[in-house]
């Protein structure tokens, strides 16, 4: 679903270079957004994603008011190549003293950012996020589960506020019961041709999870409007004899499904902002920065942190179900389909063993108040395996400022993504309306 982009030119009217740029710029954008007719400054706009300004000039300072006016982002590229026009600089500036935010790429490589993030922003509007859990906190582990903030009516009506969300919410039980209602010879044949490595797996316990995944797919099958899928897997893993964690990792592969651990919408909303815009691949997982002590020790079953060369208050240990979380298998390094970790699901569950490549990485999450993304560059610069524990194998990560993190935390869930993306994370923000508060 292309972003439409409406031109805007300076009244008296369009003139020779408006249109040259203009049409320099269609065969960059092109296949990117749509180009709608242009309209003067000032003038009512037409449904679109934002505006547009091929051509800037000095009227633009006597012109403030109807800056203002755009309910829209402003986007502003002014050169050949898809980028501002050094000559704009000034304007740009001038505008951002009178409160106008514009949206204004020194690099091509940033257009191509914030063009796929309006495209994001359209589709966000006809989507649906598809949830399964009947009783969420009711299950295992309810103190915990009961604190949690998707779980909230208020987060499902500030989805459809902000970005146009809706939640279907359908039974897990009647999932877990469609799954294993589905036959063996199905499901074989179904999986005959996937390149999947496993260890330490029955048959059974593979069947149960293609089962899984069968039956979330024919759901998906029956509303392509679904582009995001969560199951309450941990706290109402009653429901079903196996876990999602394969299911996840076929149907990104497949279909580029959005996936949430534990039905979390916050998670799912902030991973689908971030890979659909970025490009990049990203997981979720639960983070335990060093400074958080034995609480986190306690919950990973382990005596101690990983040892570090330096300033371990500015590492993180991230680790989720007993790896390093749900990492689907064009994203890793090493991917091994494993017997389940945790006590609290079917014995016959499974789990993910995977990695991402060492470097650099991002961590990002949006904040309850859907207004604003917590974002902390740093480097995944191992891993870590605690035998007996909850954490198998899990990432270490260094970043900046530790404390600073502390203080900044959205949620024990956070996201992370392969490189660094502050830079191309502020214009995201601005296409979403969000601060981006970089640690």
């Amino acid at each position: 679903m292309k972003a439409r982009l409406v031109p805007l030119y300076f009244d008296p009217g369009r003139d020779a270079d408006f249109d040259r740029m203009l049409d320099a710029l269609r065969p960059l954008l092109d296949d990117r957004v749509e180009l709608l007719d242009p309209v003067p400054l000032g003038a009512p706009l037409p449904e679109a994603e934002a505006v547009l300004f091929p051509q800037m000039l000095g009227e633009a300072y006597r012109r403030v008011d109807d800056f203002r006016a755009i309910d829209l982002p402003i986007l502003i590229v002014t050169t050949e190549f898809g980028t501002l026009s050094m000559w704009d600089w000034e304007i740009v500036e001038y505008l951002k003293s009178h409160d106008v935010q514009t949206i204004a790429p020194y690099d091509f490589e940033q257009t191509e950012k914030v063009c796929s993030a309006l495209s994001v922003k359209r589709e966000l509007q006809e989507t649906k996020y598809l949830v399964y859990q009947d009783d969420p906190g009711q299950g295992f582990q309810a103190p915990i589960f009961k604190r949690f903030y998707w779980w909230e009516d208020e987060c499902s009506r500030r989805l459809n506020e902000t970005f146009g969300i809706s939640i279907v919410k359908k039974s897990f039980r009647e999932l877990g019961a469609a799954a294993r209602a589905i036959s063996d010879a199905e499901a074989d044949e179904a999986s005959k041709d996937w390149q999947q490595r496993t260890e330490g797996l029955s048959d059974q316990a593979f069947r149960s999870a293609v089962k899984l995944y069968l039956a979330v797919r024919r759901d998906l099958d029956a509303d392509p409007a679904i582009r995001a899928a969560g199951i309450n897997c941990l706290n109402e893993s009653h429901f079903s004899d196996t876990t999602p964690c394969l299911a996840w990792s076929r149907l990104y592969q497949e279909r580029g499904l959005i996936w949430g651990c534990e039905a979390d919408t916050m998670s799912m909303i902030s991973k689908h902002i971030l890979h659909k815009s970025l490009g990049a691949p990203i997981m979720m997982t639960n983070l335990y920065p060093f400074l958080s002590g034995n609480a986190a020790l306690k919950h990973e079953h382990i005596e101690s942190f990983p040892e570090v060369a330096s300033e371990p208050e500015n590492h993180i240990l991230v680790a989720h179900c007993g790896y390093m979380g749900v990492i689907p298998q064009p994203f890793a390094t090493e991917w091994t389909l494993r017997k389940k970790v945790l006590a609290i699901v079917d014995e016959n569950a499974v789990a993910i063993d995977a990695q991402l490549p060492t470097g650099e990485i991002t961590l990002a999450k949006l904040h309850p108040a859907m207004d604003k993304m917590t974002v902390a560059e740093g480097t995944l610069t191992g891993y870590c395996q605690f035998p007996g524990s909850h954490c198998l194998n899990g990432g270490v990560v260094r970043i900046k400022n530790g404390h600073k993190l502390m203080d900044s935390l959205a949620s024990h869930h956070y996201l992370l993504l392969v490189g660094h993306h502050s830079v191309n994370l502020g214009f995201l923000g601005k296409v979403f309306g969000l601060e981006i508060k970089e640690i």
